[in-house]
């Protein structure tokens, strides 16, 4: 059984809950993602405490387009990472990733700890858009068994860091002094990757990477990479900016690495990923199923759906629907067991 409880309002009355029970794998928004590799996506809460022009998910306390915030019950994300894990029976790399920042989730600590107690999980790493404000924090996450951040800084401006940040009181100047002190005192790798925003940050994105190299970001994994600027339908766009193709990226990337002399693009091999079998999903495209609708999803016109018969979620988008009522829909997206969903028809039970 899923349970999402605890409503509170927090940002201009968006709504804040909890979610608990298993099987935590088919909402992009929160649980575990599983896209067939080693790497399993921890996500155990959405929220962020940056407005970043760019955020492809719209986080954030000025975000227009999210209705609802998750924070995922510790028990709930163990019990379905360890599920998964059963299942590969082969070392995997816990990537706590969000569509927020992950060092807002309140048992982050707990969370690693009980991950490492995994024996097949080989290595616990967290993304940061630059939470990492003090040197305890830093110690607790290595206590806890952290082995890699990494750090998506776009600019080492001090003014232009909050303007892409949005927020006023980001201080990117104390971030890199906890960057280099993870760096040099802790057993903590570091990994940089700045966003490119073509026209706004292009010096910017090249010092970063000059600056993780020269620190000696990079211990056991790939010191940088460079991320690109994409256009989401939820997301921000950055005023006045074209997004580029891929095509145009990878371009960007060779030129880069030959005029600078400095790598940003790495193998699977190089990050010890690997290809491994999928958890096997309940349903594909097509397949027709009876769900509750238990709660408004993050983004406005879409809500989350439980499946009694398989106990889990689904998204439910494409027409209003009521909290609390039953409908029949159709899977119209499973790509890597995210199951987004139709509805057919109100059921009257």
């Amino acid at each position: 059984m899923v349970k999402i409880y605890g409503k509170t309002t927090i940002w201009n009355k968006r709504l804040l809950n909890i979610v608990e029970g298993d099987n935590l794998y088919t909402y992009i928004g929160f649980g575990v993602i599983d896209r067939g590799t080693n790497v399993l996506q921890i996500r155990p809460t959405t929220m962020c405490v940056f407005n970043c022009i760019f955020c492809s998910v719209d986080a954030g306390p000025l975000s227009r387009n999210r209705f609802s915030e998750f924070i995922v019950e510790i028990d709930s994300l163990i019990n379905t990472f360890n599920l998964i894990v059963r299942f590969k029976n082969c070392s995997v790399e816990a990537l706590i990733d969000t569509i927020g920042e992950g060092l807002t989730y309140p048992h982050i600590f707990d969370l690693i700890m009980r991950l490492r107690s995994n024996p097949l999980v080989k290595s616990i790493a967290i993304e940061t858009h630059g939470l990492i404000q003090s040197k305890t924090i830093v110690k607790k996450l290595e206590e806890s068994g952290l082995d890699r951040i990494n750090l998506s800084i776009d600019t080492l401006n001090k003014e232009k860091a909050k303007y892409l940040m949005g927020v006023s009181w980001f201080n990117v100047e104390k971030v890199i002094e906890i960057a280099e002190y993870v760096v040099k005192e802790t057993n903590i790798d570091l990994h940089v990757t700045p966003l490119w925003i073509p026209g706004v940050n292009d010096e910017d994105v090249i010092k970063v990477v000059e600056w993780a190299y020269k620190i000696g970001a990079g211990k056991k994994w790939p010191p940088a990479t460079i991320q690109k600027y994409v256009v989401h339908r939820f997301g921000r766009k950055v005023p006045g900016v074209r997004e580029i193709s891929w095509s145009d990226f990878w371009k960007f990337i060779r030129i880069f690495e030959e005029k600078f002399g400095l790598r940003i693009k790495w193998s699977m091999e190089e990050w010890g990923m690997f290809r491994t079998l999928k958890y096997p999903c309940p349903y594909t495209k097509g397949d027709r199923l009876f769900v509750k609708i238990l709660s408004p999803g993050v983004f406005r016109g879409e809500y989350l759906g439980f499946d009694a018969d398989r106990n889990i979620l689904v998204t439910v988008i494409g027409r209003s629907v009521r909290i609390g009522f039953n409908y029949l829909v159709e899977v119209i997206e499973d790509k890597d067991c995210l199951l987004i969903v139709k509805p057919i028809k109100e059921i009257h039970i």
